[in-house]
């Protein structure tokens, strides 16, 4: 009975179940720079949903945001990396995050809370071992439905510490631009907002998201998703930062698209360019899968 009931939910996952409460994903970055071309990354991602989502209304991609689905995530990422001549270093970087919707009289509140670790293993003379943490919290509202407004505060005790979190969401480029914006000053302030709305007398919808972090230097980034259908989405995106160990600035264009409520395969591309010094150059190429029970 249990080896059917288990052939049962996993049926009705692959066959468009509409409901769901775990979200696990996978993503891989190909790393091009100018000084090399063959470093990568590959992540996971594991999120429990307190409640059922409900993935019938509005893009499946948000239906966990349009649901406001308070969750756990833990993360894992790893990544081989050599950015500048002479490094060589395995990335591994660790995350948990919780996320939590409040219902109101006003407006329903929202609040998360995560810690990413980072070790980095060096394997050559000229590449040492390090460590690093970073703590993270949010507070916000869902100013008007499906509208979000959040302020932050980062903690990063070691510039190596990276967001497992938005490493799996916007890619190496962004993540290891947004640390290293904010410095030795080891504190940070974060201001984001999030928008997915209905396109009248059509089954699609757009997407916005901003985002702001200020620390030693400042960085901002800009993404905008349309949502063809329920199930398939093409995205822009642009960021830049002005902290000059860095690439300037960054612009990608995704595409994902739902085989099934419950699976979906995505692709990502970054090009990341300096104005100064162009051994900083770097393109990204990433795909990515979806699996929900």
């Amino acid at each position: 009975m249990k080896k059917l009931g288990l052939a049962t939910a996993l049926l009705l996952a692959m066959t468009g179940a509409q409901a769901y409460q775990f979200e696990v994903q996978g993503q891989s970055e190909y790393i091009d720079i100018t000084v090399n071309d063959k470093d990568f990354t590959g992540g996971l991602q594991g999120t429990y949903y307190l409640k059922d989502v409900d993935s019938s209304k509005g893009p499946l991609a948000e239906a966990a945001f349009l649901n406001q689905a308070s969750n756990v995530s833990v993360a894992y990422n790893y990544g081989e990396l050599s950015f500048v001549p002479g490094m060589d270093l395995i990335a591994h970087n660790y995350g948990i995050k919780a996320e939590a919707y409040v219902p109101t009289q006003v407006v329903p509140v929202y609040t998360s809370l995560s810690y990413s670790h980072t070790h980095l293993d060096g394997k050559n003379a000229n590449t040492s071992d390090d460590n690093g943490d970073r703590y993270a919290l949010e507070l916000g509202a869902v100013v008007v439905p499906n509208f979000l407004v959040a302020v932050g505060y980062t903690s990063v005790a070691d510039q190596t510490a990276i967001d497992a979190f938005n490493l799996m969401g916007n890619g190496v480029v962004k993540a290891v631009a947004e640390t290293a914006t904010i410095g030795q000053d080891q504190d940070a302030i974060t201001a984001r907002t999030k928008y997915v709305g209905a396109i009248d007398d059509t089954n699609m919808a757009i997407g916005f998201e901003s985002g702001l972090i200020y620390g030693d230097d400042t960085a901002f980034q800009l993404k905008t998703d349309l949502y063809v259908t329920p199930k398939l989405s093409m995205g822009a995106s642009y960021a830049e930062s002005s902290f000059a160990g860095t690439p300037d600035s960054a612009w990608g264009a995704n595409v994902n698209y739902f085989i099934t409520p419950a699976v979906a395969v995505g692709a990502t591309y970054v090009n990341a360019n300096a104005e100064q010094g162009s051994v900083l150059d770097t393109q990204t190429v990433g795909v990515n899968a979806k699996f929900r029970f």
